[in-house]
């Protein structure tokens, strides 16, 4: 993992897309904005809820090496909520915080165990949400837009 020093010169990143979907097992689509809602997540998304993973957020780097691969994928493909150029998100310890506008997100879980091989993985045999995703607990709410400034405002001590 890079140290302090390092992960706070690079600091700076911007929202490619935001991404929800109305119900559980359905595919994440693009939206222009989102209403982010303290202590819940993106409203109208089928995964926001009082727990510790209210909002998934990925690599856009990440996902354009993936892409680079031949795999068929669009925003959301991965079940990203906010996929945002700047980061990469694994070498964040959690306990980190991020903020866009009045939006701040406090990171909560790294990686995930992937469920049963994913559409991606069945055509890819790869999928990279469950060790570069990162998940989020919103402290502040406010509303998100494609193209907006996050900045890393902290990291745990």
């Amino acid at each position: 993992m890079a140290d302090n020093r390092e992960l706070l010169e690079n600091r700076k990143g911007t929202i490619v897309s935001i991404n929800i979907s109305r119900e559980k097992g359905t595919q994440k689509e693009a939206v222009e904005s989102a209403e982010v809602m303290e202590e819940w997540g993106l409203k109208g998304d089928a995964h926001a809820g009082k727990w510790h993973r209210q909002i998934s957020l990925l690599s856009y780097e990440k996902y354009q090496a993936f892409a680079e691969k031949g795999a068929p994928i669009h925003y959301g493909s991965f079940g990203e909520n906010l996929l945002v150029s700047g980061f990469d998100f694994r070498t964040l310890p959690v306990g980190t915080r991020l903020q866009s506008g009045e939006v701040l997100l406090e990171i909560t879980q790294i990686g995930k165990q992937c469920h049963s091989g994913c559409e991606i993985y069945k055509i890819m045999g790869d999928c990279i949400m469950p060790r570069e995703g990162v998940f989020a607990r919103v402290l502040k709410g406010g509303v998100l837009k494609a193209g907006d400034e996050m900045v890393l405002v902290s990291l745990p001590e």
